[in-house]
């Protein structure tokens, strides 16, 4: 039976230009265990509690909440059915070339593919950032709030998680698969585990009624109320997000077309319901002195609440299992984004693409790829010493990065003529219209989240994310358009290193093609292989 899913998935992989080249290792409950464990749900919310309270308090954490997971569960849904159809490393920007226009398919394919490849780093930056900040706070809890750290101390910490996240996800794929089951034990029960402890340890004097908790709405930041509640959203945004990291590891799992898709629906409807709890719990036990949540010398507003509800040492305790999760968090992102990397690597769009483009003889894995990303992730980090606002962006840039990436393949799917044929997820007739909210969605979001925190700001408090992003995009955009040199000359979108019967390259060459998603290569791709160039 395994024997025959591998064949059906080496098959499929096939119809669609690639070679097998990973060990397909991930379970089906491993490819969910890896969407999961990048939500990472208690310790994302650690992270970002501090966008929550300050605009809207327990009413923007409660509603707000629900409110954004209906939503990023539609963006879901349209994700896992291009999944289901075409279940490849390259996700994406390879779903963008096989649906679009052959007028403009290549350049859709690389801003997706670089949009997507910042928004991959940016979300490995910002989740062993909020790492690190975690690790300080315990160190702060530790000294009885007598530790402040600098930025340097914080920044040195955050550089030994990024390393280490590398030195694992460097292991062979089958390590890395079995490291999942356990990432979802550790992430549902330390979930579990704060709704009922939270609520039986808070003092009296610190539960808040159901009036408060469900119905209270501080605006700490001065943008009007309204626009306020929506800027809440990017706790939820950025906490249930990068669920195309299951795409990105399709090539390393069994039964992908099935697997991927349910994966990402899953991981999003289980963060939603139980994210949903735990923001309640927080609600009803934070008290009422939100600023004190936020100016506090712990430096963490969720460790403030816990240090307030368990003490310092039940604290500690928690709070160890926190990090200990957040920092799984880093390692998944890390190994996504690093196949996302690598598959953009192999069609050539990266820069020193015939370097990354390698797999290691001994672990099977793309090292290369790995430390590229780790180390781009270490230099996003730097911006800690531009101000926290500089190091806070990192959260917004993952979002908006990956929201540009995902929205442009949906559109793509319905605004061009194309032969999409679905897999066996499918959302039917619901197709279109499940499109359209989520595009709606994430456009009116991606522009919410350029906006700076408060309305009247200066240098140190603007939002960078539009710097960041705009610079990184722009700079893809002139090494596309570079004379003689850039991608326009040579760029032709996901390049096949095997023909649609499985025979790999042709004289060690690949072929420049045009593919429908989900099927063989189209009636041009037949005609003839072009040559196009090496990847190492």
């Amino acid at each position: 039976m395994k024997n025959d899913i591998a064949a059906a998935d080496e098959e499929l992989l096939a119809t669609l230009g690639y070679k097998q080249e990973f060990q397909r290792a991930f379970t089906p409950l491993e490819v969910f265990g890896i969407a999961f464990s990048i939500i990472g749900l208690l310790p994302s919310i650690a992270s970002v509690l501090f966008y929550a309270i300050p605009n809207g308090g327990p009413a923007a954490m409660v509603w707000g909440w629900l409110v954004a997971s209906f939503f990023i569960l539609l963006v879901g849904m349209s994700m896992a059915e291009l999944g289901s159809a075409a279940p490849t490393s390259g996700g994406l920007y390879f779903w963008t070339h096989s649906l679009s226009s052959p007028r403009c398919r290549n350049l859709l394919s690389w801003i997706v593919g670089y949009s997507n490849t910042i928004g991959s780093i940016a979300a490995v930056a910002s989740i062993d950032w909020g790492c690190a900040v975690q690790i300080m706070a315990a160190a702060s809890i530790g000294s009885n709030e007598n530790f402040t750290p600098t930025s340097g101390q914080t920044f040195a910490v955050y550089a030994a998680i990024v390393l280490s996240n590398a030195v694992i996800c460097c292991l062979a794929t089958r390590v890395l698969a079995r490291l999942q089951t356990l990432y979802v034990v550790l992430n549902v029960m330390l979930c579990f585990a704060v709704i009922i402890a939270l609520p039986a340890s808070t003092p009296k004097e610190l539960k808040n009624s159901a009036s408060f908790a469900l119905g209270n709405f501080t605006n700490l930041n001065g943008w009007v109320p309204g626009y306020a509640f929506i800027l809440s959203f990017l706790a939820p945004l950025w906490t249930i997000c990068s669920f195309d990291s299951a795409v990105h590891i399709s090539e390393e799992a069994s039964n992908a077309a099935t697997a991927v898709p349910w994966a990402i629906v899953m991981a999003i409807g289980v963060a939603g319901i139980l994210g949903w709890a735990i923001n309640v719990s927080l609600a009803f036990c934070m008290g009422t002195d939100l600023q004190a949540l936020l100016d506090s010398p712990i430096g963490q507003p969720m460790a403030t609440i816990f240090f307030n509800s368990f003490g310092q040492k039940g604290t500690l305790a928690v709070w160890a299992i926190v990090v200990i999760v957040q920092y799984m968090m880093g390692t998944s992102m890390l190994l996504a984004a690093s196949r996302q990397s690598f598959a953009f690597a192999r069609d050539g769009a990266l820069p020193f693409s015939s370097y990354l483009y390698r797999m290691n003889s001994y672990t099977k894995t793309p090292v290369n790829t790995v430390w590229f990303t780790a180390i781009w992730s270490l230099l996003l980090g730097l911006l800690v010493f531009a101000g926290t606002q500089a190091i806070n962006a990192v959260f917004s840039i993952s979002v908006i990065a990956l929201y540009v990436a995902y929205s442009i393949p949906i559109v793509a799917r319905f605004v061009f003529d194309n032969e999409f044929k679905p897999g066996p997820f499918t959302l039917g007739k619901w197709g279109l219209p499940v499109g359209i909210i989520s595009v709606l969605w994430m456009t009116f979001m991606g522009i919410v989240f350029l906006f700076p925190t408060t309305p009247q700001t200066d240098a140190p408090d603007m939002n960078y994310s539009v710097v960041v992003l705009g610079g990184v995009l722009i700079l893809s955009l002139v090494w596309y358009y570079f004379p003689v040199y850039g991608g326009v000359h040579w760029f032709t979108g996901p390049v096949p290193n095997v023909d649609k019967r499985g025979n790999g390259r042709v004289g060690g060459m690949m072929m420049s093609t045009q593919r429908n998603s989900g099927d063989s290569l189209d009636k041009k791709g037949e005609r003839g292989m072009v040559e196009a160039h090496r990847v190492g």
